[in-house]
């Protein structure tokens, strides 16, 4: 019996990238259906964070985010970009690669894109030129970006993460009725997803 599980996460959230490399080692070769869905920690017109001088965000890296990632063999870089940019346009661009069947190829460029080459993901060349790589239609993804055409779609699945769903905090992982807040290990992932199978069985 397939396992269904959701996935809730922000492309600038680092527990959220690490999360989702044990997560995905985690689920290889087992029957699953994964939906990832869009959250934005910090939606405009909230401030946006600048770690890069911010020496206490550095700190919490170097002691929090470096080690987890290092003990789950993430490979992960501080994001030398200033400031973080706000994800609805990544997220709007996540539900054209979706309709487009691209869906998780664009999550997981985006994810690699700023936490691994310092790319702005705010930014709609950039998030072009990263469509284009996935093997999306950069001119019709550029438009739609640019139009807007799915920033109502994404006000829904915001409104669909934060009240419907009660999601609080990223990455949140709900695996058949078990929800795990935060990143976790591939084990624990692996231990869950075999309960859950056993439960419909």
């Amino acid at each position: 019996m397939t396992v269904h599980i959701k996935v809730y996460s922000d492309y600038v959230c680092p527990f959220c990238y690490v999360g989702k490399a044990s997560f995905e080692e985690a689920i290889k070769g087992k029957d699953v259906e994964v939906e990832w869905l869009p959250f934005e920690l910090r939606p405009s017109p909230a401030p946006q964070l600048d770690p890069v001088n911010d020496p206490a965000k550095q700190q919490m890296w170097k002691t929090s985010i470096e080690p987890m990632a290092q003990k789950l063999g993430v490979d992960i870089k501080f994001p030398n970009v200033s400031p973080h940019p706000y994800t609805d346009l990544a997220f709007e661009g996540f539900h054209f690669a979706k309709e487009h069947n691209k869906g998780h190829e664009y999550n997981t460029r985006v994810f690699t894109a700023f936490f691994q080459e310092e790319q702005n993901i705010g930014d709609i060349e950039v998030l072009t030129k990263l469509a284009e790589e996935v093997g999306l239609d950069g001119e019709r993804f550029k438009a739609a970006l640019e139009s807007r055409t799915y920033q109502g779609t994404q006000q829904k699945a915001l409104q669909h993460a934060y009240e419907e769903a009660d999601i609080t905090a990223v990455p949140t992982f709900i695996i058949g009725d078990e929800k795990i807040p935060g990143a976790a290990s591939k084990e624990m992932f692996e231990k869950i997803i075999e309960q859950e199978s056993n439960k419909m069985s």
